[in-house]
């Protein structure tokens, strides 16, 4: 790990996590499943335009936060931050697990100016995501200004040309508010790790403001699709592939 700008494994984080140093992380910034799948009942059809999407992976069920708080704490450095995406089911959860175990425990609101439409009109639009946000005293943060410190960040979900279309990964992020969140929370060189990649957005964004990146992903297609993601980005940014 030492000296390298980019390390991508494929398998289980729970497994892999342990190659990772003791302390050698700056920011952990993931987006693990959510625990939404039992609920999905189906892309929605219609005749008069796009299905809406409502499949949600199969993956997304039976994550527990306190499944990964000792290999989290373990490699993240003790002035390092953590974030993490989070639907409303499980935010009681991750505080439950990790409020004890950091100095300040709070949220970041993701507020999505282009969600996916209701077209019943039956209860709110699903256009705000969380994000659990830990860290202890000496942490990294890059405000200027006290309007830059609000715990909220409004643009689009991910959209074509950025979003990969094979594999379709439904809980893919956009690059800008990854940015957002490793400019504030990070500094030029430090090592992001993801243990949840996906198809490497997080990675994208971190190569791009000059920071080092390990991501683990579990799933073959989105990996590939990461990998292949990373090798452009890290070639623009002339940064070897690991």
């Amino acid at each position: 790990m030492d000296g390298s700008r980019l390390t991508l494994q494929h398998g289980d984080c729970r497994e892999l996590l342990c190659r990772l140093p003791d302390g050698s992380v700056d920011l952990l910034l993931t987006d693990p499943p959510y625990n939404l799948g039992p609920y999905s009942t189906g892309n929605m059809q219609f005749k008069w335009r796009g299905a809406i999407n409502n499949d949600l992976a199969a993956w997304d069920r039976e994550f527990d936060p306190a499944d990964y708080r000792g290999e989290f704490l373990r490699v993240l450095k003790p002035t390092g931050n953590l974030f993490a995406f989070c639907s409303y089911n499980l935010l009681g959860r991750w505080h439950a697990v990790f409020d004890p175990l950091f100095d300040t425990f709070q949220f970041f609101v993701w507020h999505k100016s282009n969600p996916v439409p209701k077209i019943r009109r039956q209860g709110f639009l699903n256009s705000c995501e969380l994000i659990v946000c830990m860290w202890n005293k000496g942490h990294t943060w890059n405000f200027g200004r006290q309007r830059e410190m609000h715990n909220f960040f409004e643009g689009p979900i991910c959209m074509a040309p950025e979003r990969t279309k094979v594999p379709r990964h439904p809980a893919q992020k956009p690059v800008k508010l990854l940015k957002h969140l490793i400019g504030i929370a990070s500094a030029p060189g430090d090592l992001v790790l993801d243990p949840f990649m996906g198809v490497g957005s997080t990675g994208v964004a971190a190569l791009e403001l000059g920071r080092r990146f390990a991501g683990i992903e579990f799933d073959p297609d989105y990996f590939a699709a990461a990998k292949e993601r990373l090798a452009a980005a890290a070639d623009c940014c002339k940064e070897p592939l690991l």
